[in-house]
């Protein structure tokens, strides 16, 4: 089974444009970032585009070449003051402090579920990358319960909260790095979720037969867009979602989902 991200993807957006038919007030969505990168450069154009589709005014705050801890956190406190969902896009520059910054963000306004001040168990929302994952399960039929669920890299946007949605499941969780010892773990996980940011980090010979491969790294690789899993993983896997198109498009349309749900949270 391939997961289609962009179907799915389609499928959440379609029902938001609805949802936000029925919404009488303006919804803002604030973004703290550098330009100048490509692969970030492509992340922000596409939530522009579901930005306007979506009647979201999204709000840039680009900062300037040299930026400091302070910029970065100016410029979310501004964007706090007027926006309804804040994103920082990572990663920040070496002199900048990424986990200030990120700490700065308002609970009700962290589309991300990124503030390391706030405990898993306490988010508004729970992480877009997350609940790509949970989303794809779900339509593939599976529960994680019982299952062994190897998560490839413990970052903030995929690592962490994969494997923290993963256990409140039920599955039996182990969280490895990216050596060549700790991929031979691999061919006894019944779900594998990477977000290493490794292009071809996963072969064929790291996983076992039908497993449930769930790829959510992206790095650029001779200027295309790559996941951590070789394409060639597809004829052995179960559950397959390629790069691109696999889990980011989900994700994505996760980010607007959370921000509905914070508008919606602070008008109560």
């Amino acid at each position: 089974m391939i997961i289609d991200g962009k179907n799915i993807a389609e499928e959440i957006l379609s029902d938001l444009a609805h949802e936000r038919e029925g919404l009488q007030n303006e919804l803002k969505l604030g973004i703290v970032m550098t330009g100048g990168d490509r692969v970030i450069d492509s992340f922000v154009r596409i939530k522009e585009r579901l930005a306007h589709r979506l009647n979201v005014t999204l709000v840039r705050e680009e900062l300037p070449s040299g930026a400091t801890t302070e910029d970065a956190v100016a410029a979310v406190s501004r964007l706090a003051g007027t926006c309804n969902g804040i994103i920082v896009q990572l990663p920040l520059p070496a002199t900048i402090e990424t986990e200030k910054v990120l700490a700065s963000i308002p609970p009700q306004c962290d589309v991300d579920a990124i503030n390391p001040l706030v405990a898993d168990n306490d988010r508004l929302v729970a992480s877009p990358v997350a609940e790509a994952v949970l989303e794809i399960l779900s339509r593939a039929n599976l529960d994680p319960r019982g299952k062994s669920a190897i998560i490839v890299g413990e970052g903030r946007l995929v690592g962490k909260p994969v494997a923290h949605l993963l256990k409140k499941l039920g599955a039996r969780v182990s969280v490895i790095s990216l050596t060549e010892g700790s991929r031979s773990e691999l061919a006894y996980a019944d779900i594998i979720v990477s977000g290493a940011g490794e292009p071809g980090l996963i072969m064929p010979k790291h996983i076992k037969e039908g497993a449930v491969l769930i790829d959510a790294g992206t790095s650029e690789d001779c200027g295309k867009i790559a996941g951590d899993v070789d394409p060639t993983c597809e004829t052995k896997a179960s559950v397959f979602t390629p790069v691109p198109g696999g889990v980011g498009p989900i994700a994505v349309a996760m980010i607007f989902k959370n921000l509905f749900v914070l508008a919606s949270l602070a008008k109560k």
